[in-house]
């Protein structure tokens, strides 16, 4: 999916929503345990009720990776059934990926073409040649971590150098010899207010994706105050706040409604630029 494509299904939608399916086997209603495939069952159920309100979903693998084998299978079933049945969704792999060149490679083979997502989170740590092996697939996104939401990210991203440059600032910059608007985006996380201003500075055209909002407290509004470009160029992500919103055999129907509550305030937001 390229870029064009992606704004007009925002326009379409009047939603930047990205549902997190971070399906933990712990949290999902009990009366799904029953079922052959229970995580594949919940998603199914969640993506269901919430498609005609987002434009994205992203599974984090770790929550898939936890349970072995099986829950490979799950995330498969997963993205095949988003694949075949809502073609319009913008797919992300929450794997935070990125190692040396030929190791990438592999990873980009496995996302790209065998599983055929749209986009894949990359950690920038190792720089270029860890980055560079994701970008030569037309069509497919690199979303790169920037400025992260929790308590850690003070420990490195917001360290500065001899020149006041922040280290987020320099992946910013740096990153950008990498990609472009059209095949890299940036994780920033929603707790982080006006900084949002000081990254637009440096990428003012990128999308950006944002977790953060719901559950961990991110203000929607304050995100698109600072954050928000011509083409939108925000991907916010909720997932507990919407998925385990309820816990009973209706935990779908009121996924639905969180879910258009969101939309709702986003087309709000959206009349700024449309």
């Amino acid at each position: 999916m390229n870029r064009k494509q992606l704004f007009e299904n925002i326009k379409a939608k009047r939603s930047f929503l990205c549902v997190g399916l971070d399906t933990d086997i712990k949290k999902i209603p009990e009366h799904l345990l029953t079922e052959e495939d229970p995580i594949f069952s919940f998603n199914k159920a969640i993506i269901d009720a919430t498609a005609q309100y987002c434009i994205a979903y992203k599974p984090n693998l770790a929550f898939y990776e936890s349970m072995g084998v099986k829950g490979w299978m799950s995330f498969e079933k997963t993205i095949k059934y988003l694949n075949d049945n809502y073609p319009e969704q913008f797919i992300i792999a929450d794997a935070k990926r990125g190692d040396i060149g030929n190791t990438s490679a592999m990873y980009a083979r496995t996302f790209f073409e065998e599983l055929n997502l749209d986009a894949l989170t990359v950690a920038p740590y190792m720089g270029e040649d860890s980055v560079s092996p994701f970008l030569g697939y037309d069509g497919k996104w690199v979303i790169l971590l920037a400025l992260t939401s929790n308590k850690g990210s003070h420990d490195f991203q917001l360290t500065e150098d001899k020149d006041g440059e922040r280290l987020f600032e320099k992946v910013l910059r740096k990153s950008q010899e990498w990609g472009n608007a059209d095949n890299m985006m940036y994780v920033v996380g929603a707790t982080q207010g006006r900084m949002f201003e000081d990254i637009r500075k440096i990428v003012p055209d990128h999308f950006l994706l944002v977790p953060g909002v719901g559950a961990q407290g991110g203000s929607l509004e304050e995100v698109c105050k600072y954050g928000m470009n011509s083409t939108c160029g925000l991907i916010v992500n909720s997932s507990r706040a919407i998925i385990y919103a309820d816990k009973t055999a209706d935990f779908a129907s009121v996924a639905g409604e969180k879910a258009k509550e969101v939309q709702m305030q986003m087309s709000d937001l959206l009349k700024a630029i449309l």
